[in-house]
């Protein structure tokens, strides 16, 4: 499959890059692949429990999945009216979750395991969202910083989103892996959401900003950010980074709805894996989401994530080791007691992959 990735240029240059791949990127969803997935739509699952459904999703490149299938109006197909909300980070939208706000939230899995392994929440993981591929989540500073390594952060202050998580722990695993200590470098206490992070960075509030696409392309061209480094590497290569999240009594009460749900999002996943420019459209059309629409420029550019089907134990498994690795579990954690059941959802069913 060919990925388009984002360079480590300038403003300027990645503003002519967008110009080139604009001119070469698929136009939207109407490739011959993307429509015989849609045409799967409507499933015959039963009617749905409930039909209109708030959805918190994080609004990072990571769920590429959903906004296309909400785009497309997928969901509408499975009889499904999705009201959507931008989520901070997976930590507010969990909170939220668990106090019946949220029927479905999507975003790292660092805050839904930490809500199983410490607090015990009766939350399901039933779809993966993305796996992290190179220029997708990045460290960045700015042109006049002395900071030219990683070693150069040691008593920087680091902007990720949310404190002691997935921010958190792709920057402090990339650190060790290049001999810097990940205690000698400061992260922020308080969260920065990420449409203000480019900002942050370009007024020196802080040295350096962990950011996910498109949010990391917006703050080079906006803000003339630059990165240090790419934190797909060493132990983060390939990362899961997000998921679709339900609550157990949630799940047991409309089995219907969320297999209406995971059948549209899942045909998001597979256009978004296979089409990029639907992913393009899906984005430049998310107004407000990231503080206005993601240009053209900035789509042509973005870097992806891989987007997989179904729900790999093994695969999300890492995401919890890391954390017992760098401090954010106090013991090992398996995953397989917030995971979806194999059998529950045909998965299988949505991938065209051989």
């Amino acid at each position: 499959m060919r990925r388009w990735r984002r360079t480590a240029a300038g403003a300027a240059a990645l503003t002519a890059v967008a110009a080139l791949a604009a001119g070469c990127s698929s136009s939207g969803s109407s490739s011959t692949a993307s429509a015989s997935l849609t045409s799967s739509l409507p499933t015959n699952f039963g009617a749905p429990e409930k039909t209109t459904l708030n959805v918190g999703v994080v609004p990072a490149m990571d769920s590429a999945g959903f906004f296309v299938a909400l785009h497309d109006g997928l969901f509408a197909k499975e009889g499904l009216t999705i009201n959507y909300s931008p989520a901070v980070s997976s930590e507010t939208a969990v909170t939220q979750q668990l106090d019946g706000k949220l029927d479905i939230s999507a975003g790292n899995y660092v805050s839904y395991i930490n809500e199983a392994a410490l607090d015990h929440a009766p939350i399901e993981v039933v779809a993966e969202g993305s796996v992290m591929q190179q220029g997708a989540q990045t460290i960045f500073t700015m042109p006049s910083s002395k900071i030219t390594t990683l070693a150069g952060l040691k008593g920087k202050l680091v902007g990720v989103n949310a404190p002691g998580n997935i921010d958190y722990l792709l920057g402090v695993s990339v650190l060790q892996e290049n001999g810097v200590s990940p205690t000698s470098v400061d992260f922020s206490k308080e969260p920065i959401a990420f449409p203000q992070m480019g900002g942050e960075l370009a007024s020196g509030k802080i040295a350096a900003a962990i950011m996910p696409e498109p949010f990391a392309s917006l703050a080079e061209e906006q803000d003339g950010a630059v990165p240090l480094a790419d934190l797909n590497q060493g132990a983060t290569t390939d990362f899961p980074i997000e998921g679709y999240v339900v609550t157990k009594k949630w799940a047991a009460q409309n089995p219907n709805t969320l297999k209406r749900f995971l059948a549209a999002l899942e045909v998001g996943q597979e256009i978004s894996d296979t089409d990029r420019g639907a992913v393009e459209t899906a984005f430049e059309a998310l107004n407000g989401a990231t503080n206005g629409q993601v240009p053209p420029t900035i789509a042509a550019v973005m870097a992806l994530d891989t987007y997989p089907i179904g729900v790999d134990a093994t695969r999300i498994q890492r995401v919890a080791d890391v954390m017992f690795q760098f401090g954010l579990l106090k013991k090992q954690f398996n995953v397989s007691s917030m995971l979806m059941s194999a059998s529950a959802f045909n998965f299988s069913q949505f991938s065209t992959s051989s």
